[in-house]
């Protein structure tokens, strides 16, 4: 079983859109083949997989095997998205970054994946009805961290460590300002709507973030056992697994003995992915060593407060606020400080990802600079010419808005 940090797994969503109109084209299983030119469920193309979602208008990238270090993987995600794009181009179609799509109407019609383990689709489907945007348009990036699955203490640490980074992701990595062709007031739309899509059955989200859990089976009495007895009614014949139907900001995976992190949401590129997936790694390994925060203190806020910060990242990104008296001690701090600035004193000198950091702090999230550039008076011929030149970044592994 790997040490904590010594490997990882990383997932990035990306909408299949139609080159003219940027529409969403629900083609990913033209793509999706296998060697003898059957469908499958997943493909590996070298160091990265190509994989299917709920919805055929989105292609997930990640690394076929965990990592065992972070270094060139933004390379190695660039030239795979080239490889699916010249693919896509032969079906009229291409990739875009970002979390959602800014005019897309899922009720207008989302064509669910239909090929291998379509009853547990199916199931989704007819259970949340999964032509919602919680359901239908969001794209996010997904961290894997491996701790001892038979060392309860490895998976407290961890788990305790990314509790608190998880409403601090939002004011970084929020890329998700427009919804069916509006302003939403928000940076990270995504993330609010995602929160909402299990509202049928509260305890599969668990208000995104979760409680402080010490031990395997705490977690199983807490939340996979709460998820089952939850599931029974609606899914008598047990097609949702309570382990992978979990969908908190960050679920624990005894299976593989990892923890997920599935907060972030899409940039506009590989680069600027893995530069705050870089942060994350950063940000949680200083909570776990405890070098200036114990566990206890860490553990000590209430959840409550954590999901009041996440409120603050998903509305003000960096200018949220960090504030209360176990919240500062927590973080280390003795005094109120915005979330910007709390991670500006945390960026590693000379390291090579922190300069895509120290960008979205100087020029704002990604969705701030899609606002700016779309201005105030929104067009659907405004956000075409943006959301093209965000497609043209992702091409060229390039920055938007600079």
């Amino acid at each position: 079983m790997a040490h904590t940090f010594s490997q990882f797994g990383i997932e990035i969503e990306y909408m299949i859109v139609d080159v003219e109109s940027l529409d969403l084209l629900p083609v990913s299983d033209k793509i999706l083949r296998d060697t003898s030119g059957n469908i499958a469920n997943s493909v590996e193309h070298g160091p990265i997989t190509w994989s299917n979602e709920l919805v055929m208008h989105v292609l997930e990238f990640k690394t076929s095997q965990p990592a065992k270090s972070l270094e060139g993987l933004v390379e190695s995600f660039h030239q795979s998205i080239l490889d699916a794009e010249k693919r896509l181009r032969k079906s009229g179609a291409c990739l875009l970054g970002t979390a959602m799509h800014p005019w897309f109407e899922p009720f207008d019609g989302v064509k669910l994946w239909h090929h291998e383990d379509r009853e547990i689709y199916d199931t989704f489907d007819r259970i949340f009805d999964s032509r919602g945007h919680g359901w239908s348009n969001i794209q996010s990036f997904h961290l894997n961290l491996p701790f001892e699955v038979s060392d309860d203490e490895s998976f407290r640490r961890l788990h305790s460590a990314i509790r608190l980074v998880l409403p601090l992701i939002p004011a970084i990595a929020g890329s998700s300002p427009f919804l069916e062709g509006r302003s939403t007031g928000l940076l990270d739309t995504r993330l609010e709507t995602y929160r909402n899509n299990c509202i049928r059955i509260p305890s599969i989200s668990g208000g995104v973030v979760p409680e402080v859990y010490r031990s395997h089976a705490e977690y199983k009495a807490e939340v996979f056992d709460v998820i089952a007895n939850d599931l029974r009614t609606l899914d008598p014949e047990g097609i949702l697994e309570p382990e992978w139907t979990n969908a908190r900001g960050v679920i624990a995976r005894f299976d593989r003995g990892s923890i997920e992190i599935r907060v972030g949401d899409v940039q506009e590129c590989p680069d600027q992915d893995l530069a705050i997936i870089q942060l994350v790694v950063h940000l949680v390994k200083w909570w776990f060593d405890e070098s200036e925060v114990s566990l206890e203190d860490q553990e000590s806020v209430a959840t409550e407060q954590l999901r009041q910060l996440l409120n603050a990242t998903i509305s003000s990104g960096v200018d949220a606020a960090l504030e209360g008296e176990d919240v500062l001690r927590a973080f280390g701090v003795r005094s109120s400080l915005s979330v910007g600035a709390w991670i500006r004193q945390q960026l590693p000198v000379n390291a090579n990802w922190t300069g895509g950091v120290d960008l979205i702090l100087s020029e704002g999230n990604l969705a701030q600079r899609l606002k700016r550039a779309v201005g105030e008076r929104i067009t659907s011929e405004k956000l075409q010419d943006v959301y093209r030149s965000v497609q043209r970044s992702l091409i060229k592994n390039q920055v938007f808005g600079l």
